[in-house]
């Protein structure tokens, strides 16, 4: 088969590799329209379950990113002057870039060209191959050209945050809460080398306005929020966007769907077919298992449309709780001042509980008591896993 990869990221690369193992014979090329060695971001975030996955479809590149990660297992929340720490939330981070290097030397040392600087952006010269898997991105331009038949669907979250890196090198998955005079605003962090960290840092846009950050320059934006962090960031500096030029950019996050995944010879892999609110740290993940997916449904069915089928139905009906844990994460940030009163313990579990659908009807402190009390009886596990889902279904059932 011949296959084209629109866009280097993780997903085209990882695919391209699992078919290669699959059949040397597949005559596949990844075309990525930056420069090599240029990103976007900083570090990514993922749980060992992927490690798992990877092993299981190639040894030789998960042997590879685990040695270029770094580990955590605590969680930590600064709110204000108070601290809570989290033990056993084992996590590892690693340089987008060192990911992609690590991934594009295996595809290439597999026999598949890695082509650098070959910009396919809006579409309209699709290569010649039997398979053109888009994984160009949130704002994929193969897509757009079928967006009629691929039915894709944005919204736009309600806060606003920026991507940083920073060379203050956490041991630890850190979020800090800083109050100001216009709100509340906050950062995650997270290790992801010796000697750097991701900073991502959010707040709802009343306290983005008041702050100035609207009218700050990247300069300007970047020392208001070393002055914010200081604490955090104990002397080191936050850093604006790595290795592409140009500044770092204040955004709403992107929630996309897509009605349909594949049309013709053409499917949507990544961040062209679904995205998820990154306070999940899913995105590289999701990603990836898209990748895995598409191989294995090409490999257990001989015929290209239905195999496209199958791995939309896979993936679709896989993403659904993802997708649901997303959307109440990005709402439990949204709705900050709900839960910032709290003792630091008690908002640091419902920071970890934020995923269920039924935090957002439920007082915080009763929920924390009942939370509590579920970790000791069956009884109430089994109702608040039952009561969860149905909570889920009727609010998705009322938003359609």
């Amino acid at each position: 088969m011949k296959i084209a990869c629109v866009g280097g990221g993780p997903a085209g690369l990882y695919f391209s590799i699992l078919m290669k193992l699959q059949d040397p014979d597949h005559d596949i090329t990844v075309h990525e329209r930056n420069p090599a060695g240029s990103t976007y971001g900083w570090g990514v975030t993922y749980w060992g379950s992927l490690l798992d996955k990877l092993h299981e479809g190639d040894p030789e590149s998960a042997r590879a990113v685990k040695e270029n990660s770094v580990r955590w297992s605590d969680g930590v929340a600064h709110v204000g002057d108070r601290t809570t720490t989290h033990h056993g939330d084992e996590g590892f981070g690693i340089g987008r870039r060192q990911l992609l290097d690590l991934l594009a030397e295996r595809a290439r040392s597999l026999g598949v060209r890695v082509e650098y600087e070959n910009e396919i952006a809006d579409g309209d010269r699709l290569p010649d191959a039997d398979l053109v898997v888009a994984c160009d991105g949130v704002h994929s331009g193969v897509r757009e050209r079928h967006s009629d038949h691929f039915g894709p669907e944005v919204g736009l979250g309600r806060n606003k945050y920026i991507w940083l890196g920073t060379t203050k090198v956490f041991d630890a998955f850190t979020f800090a809460f800083v109050d100001t005079p216009h709100g509340w605003i906050w950062c995650y962090a997270y290790g992801f080398s010796a000697d750097h960290s991701t900073c991502v840092v959010e707040c709802s846009p009343e306290t983005w306005t008041g702050l100035g950050l609207d009218r700050a320059d990247e300069t300007e934006g970047l020392v208001r929020l070393q002055e914010l962090f200081v604490k955090l960031l104990d002397g080191h500096r936050l850093i604006g966007r790595a290795n592409t030029g140009g500044s770092a950019q204040w955004l709403n996050f992107r929630t996309l769907t897509n009605r349909a995944w594949s049309h013709g010879n053409v499917v949507l892999l990544g961040d062209a077919a679904h995205t998820t609110h990154y306070s999940i740290g899913a995105g590289t993940t999701l990603a990836l298992e898209d990748a895995i997916a598409l191989a294995h449904s090409l490999r257990a069915e001989p015929e290209l449309a239905p195999a496209l089928v199958a791995y939309e139905k896979k993936r679709k009906a896989e993403l659904l709780s993802v997708q649901s844990a997303a959307r109440h994460s990005a709402q439990w940030y949204e709705s900050l001042p709900r839960y910032i009163g709290l003792p630091p313990a008690q908002m640091f579990a419902l920071l970890g509980q934020r995923h269920s659908p039924l935090l957002p009807y439920i007082p915080p402190q009763l929920y924390y008591r009942i939370d509590r009390a579920a970790g000791q009886l069956e009884a109430l596990r089994r109702l608040k896993r039952w009561l969860g889902p149905k909570v889920a279904r009727t609010l998705h059932a009322k938003r359609g």
